[in-house]
């Protein structure tokens, strides 16, 4: 094993066991309606309540949120893991995913899955070039929150889905 290979694996190991809450976003352009699962999301200031979201070039919801003002973002409940198979292991390349769930336009006409434990729209403020993923930095300009109690899914829970890519 090289030893770069050995740091990326360790790096690796190191990130699941942080075991992060899997979150759902989506978002419309006007025109076409889209959504994934992301990992790669978290508050990074209190006030203003901004949050970062990092969403995969190869993903078919980054290339409606190029062209989207706001995007909708669903924290799922331990229960949501066929909402997470669904925005995970499907593409939009090839299925309209919200023909198989259940949602609603919400604010700022963002789609809104009606099975996540809460959700929050914000309006994009700024994005940037991450590596394989571009951050779309968050402004919030509505939320509604979980049920007293609720979890939220983990990467453990959904560590076994393959990603769903461009045909």
């Amino acid at each position: 094993m090289r030893p770069n290979d050995r740091r990326s694996s360790a790096f690796d190991a190191l990130m699941a066991l942080g075991d992060t809450p899997m979150w759902v976003v989506t978002t419309a352009d006007g025109v076409r309606r889209a959504g994934c699962l992301v990992g790669f999301a978290t508050q990074i200031s209190i006030e203003p309540r901004r949050f970062l979201v990092g969403l995969s070039k190869a993903n078919y919801t980054y290339t409606v949120a190029q062209h989207s003002e706001h995007l909708a973002v669903h924290l799922l409940a331990p229960e949501g893991v066929a909402l997470a198979q669904l925005f995970g292991s499907e593409t939009g390349h090839a299925i309209d995913k919200f023909g198989h769930c259940e949602w609603h336009t919400g604010p700022n006409s963002m789609p809104i899955l009606v099975g996540a434990a809460g959700w929050f729209v914000g309006r994009i403020v700024g994005s940037h070039d991450l590596g394989d993923h571009v951050g779309f930095l968050l402004a919030v300009t509505a939320a509604a929150g979980p049920d007293d109690g609720a979890r939220a899914l983990r990467y453990h829970d959904v560590a076994m889905l393959q990603a769903g890519t461009a045909p």
